[in-house]
């Protein structure tokens, strides 16, 4: 079986949407309390903390692919994130927080994978 068919696609792209559903949840509270100056901060590290946790939620549950998984899902969030804003310019921040997502879900697959052995 190749590596391509043996990617939970379901749970991948669940766990995109909820981790790009959790960075929402935390960013708007921040800028309607604070405005948008702060989101510069808080948009990384959202990014950062909920791909963490859905790239170890996806990833726990399979076999191998355990990084590849949790990249993935950094991936899903950060197209659903371009899809929601149609590709619109945005601050630098934002292109980090991108990054982070995929960084964040590749370490959370590696805990996954950690844990598993």
């Amino acid at each position: 079986m190749s590596q391509l068919e043996k990617i939970h696609w379901l749970r991948v792209v669940l766990g995109g949407f909820l981790a790009e559903v959790l960075v929402i949840g935390l960013v708007i509270p921040i800028s309607l309390k604070f405005g948008q100056e702060p989101l510069v901060y808080a948009a990384p590290i959202a990014s950062l903390i909920s791909c963490f946790l859905f790239g170890f939620w996806v990833a726990r549950r399979v076999e191998s692919g355990f990084v590849l998984h949790g990249v993935l899902v950094g991936v899903v969030a950060t197209l659903i994130y371009l899809a929601l804003t149609l590709g619109k310019p945005a601050p630098l921040a934002y292109y980090v927080a991108h990054a982070l997502k995929i960084l964040g879900g590749a370490a959370g697959g590696f805990w996954a994978g950690r844990q598993r052995a």
